[in-house]
């Protein structure tokens, strides 16, 4: 259990940037590369987090991005909406104040979120592994 998700058990509600951080963990933890959560607040009108990973598939994105939505459920921050794309190499999962996106790589290097949201602070994801 992460610091984080022991606020939900004592029914206080789960911060955005404490959402984004399980968030960010459950994408580690889940074999996803290179997670970066990012504080926009101030710097975007459309959310306070973003959280960026790159998949090793599509069918491991799309399995991620449900289980995104489960955890976005139990901690009372319900997706707003989740998109993929065609192809499924990005894959958004909105839920207002936090925004999720899961990329295959060449689609994550071409749109390069973290380099846009530069002046962002980046939150620490855990790494510990599950094994």
């Amino acid at each position: 259990m992460t610091p984080d998700s022991s606020a939900s058990n004592t029914n206080e509600p789960l911060t955005s940037e404490a959402f984004a951080s399980e968030v960010g963990s459950l994408l580690t933890h889940r074999h996803c590369e290179d997670v970066v959560v990012l504080n926009v607040t101030g710097l975007s009108q459309v959310c306070d987090y973003v959280v960026v990973a790159t998949g090793t598939s599509d069918r491991q994105m799309k399995s991620v991005a449900s289980e995104v939505s489960i955890l976005g459920r139990e901690q009372d921050f319900p997706a707003f909406r989740k998109s993929v794309d065609n192809d499924a190499t990005w894959i958004v999962v909105d839920f207002i104040s936090v925004v999720v996106h899961l990329f295959e790589p060449q689609r994550r290097a071409y749109y390069d979120l973290e380099d846009l949201w530069s002046d962002a602070k980046r939150i620490e994801v855990p790494t510990q592994s599950t094994t």
